[in-house]
């Protein structure tokens, strides 16, 4: 039976009081309203308990059999800087066929380095690089039954083929031969700084080498020396045959039908696409 699509909601234009309100009774915590920082799909405040709350509202056609506890799921990782995850409550809202779920951690221990795409470059010490690839490298050396989600979506190898052939049709194999734990939404939203710590964790999950990498990178793409440090820092995912595929994904948002041509990365993206298939071809 198929599940109906949610009506499409940005929170940044409707009252989320009730949410709020609701999280507050079920979780028994007072959110700090001062410290609301609300997006399109998701909310977040500090408590009276010195913890910080998450709420995101998804449509259930968008939460796949392995549900959508990832914050919870990923406490069990070590070696990865992450905020600690003390609590969740999640509830129906059968009016709207919509799911929400909120999630109480730890404080991050910065804020945010910026929005998702970067325009400056924001000059992070050493040790944050140094943690950003312990972390990464922590991350990919555990297993899991979860897949990743990137843009909510689970990724599979039929995802990652028409992807990258809808955006570059010419011929060349796009299978995937190495899986590793990804956190599928790594973007300078989700990391702080000057202290590095990763967080929302809702997406992670199984993907191909180098999701995280190229990731990154593509959100860097506007400030050419921040992107080439991302890439030399995790030159070892980029030189990998995976890594050029999702070089590749990555690319073909930024390259594809939806492409703004206004976006300051298509150049820099179109060349380092243009290099990863001549290497898929010749390697």
């Amino acid at each position: 039976m198929s599940v109906s699509v949610a009506r499409t909601v940005d929170l940044r234009r409707e009252s989320v009081d009730d949410a709020l309100d609701r999280v507050e009774r079920s979780l028994r915590v007072a959110l700090d309203r001062k410290t609301l920082v609300v997006k399109r799909r998701s909310v977040g405040a500090g408590t009276d308990r010195g913890t910080w709350v998450r709420i995101e509202r998804r449509g259930v056609d968008r939460i796949g059999v392995q549900g959508w506890n990832g914050a919870e799921c990923a406490e069990s990782l070590t070696g990865v800087n992450k905020p600690a995850w003390f609590a969740s409550t999640a509830w129906r809202d059968t009016d709207d066929n919509a799911m929400w779920r909120a999630d109480e951690t730890a404080l991050l221990p910065g804020k945010p380095v910026g929005p998702s795409v970067l325009a400056k470059d924001p000059n992070l010490p050493e040790a944050w690089w140094a943690s950003l690839n312990s972390s990464l490298n922590a991350l990919a050396g555990h297993r899991t039954n979860r897949i990743a989600t990137p843009d909510t979506e689970t990724i599979t190898q039929n995802l990652v083929t028409e992807s990258i052939g809808r955006a570059f049709p010419d011929s060349f194999d796009t299978t995937v031969r190495e899986w590793v734990p990804a956190h599928a939404d790594l973007n300078w939203a989700n990391v702080t700084g000057p202290e590095f710590c990763l967080f929302d964790w809702e997406d992670w999950g199984m993907a191909p080498r180098g999701l995280d990498a190229a990731s990154l990178w593509g959100n860097s793409l506007a400030v050419p020396a921040l992107a080439d440090r991302v890439h030399m820092e995790r030159r070892d995912d980029f030189a990998s045959r995976d890594g050029k595929l999702m070089t590749l994904f990555v690319c073909s948002k930024i390259l594809g039908p939806y492409a703004d041509p206004e976006d300051p990365r298509l150049t820099p993206a179109r060349a380092m696409a243009d290099q990863a298939i001549d290497e898929l071809h010749t390697g």
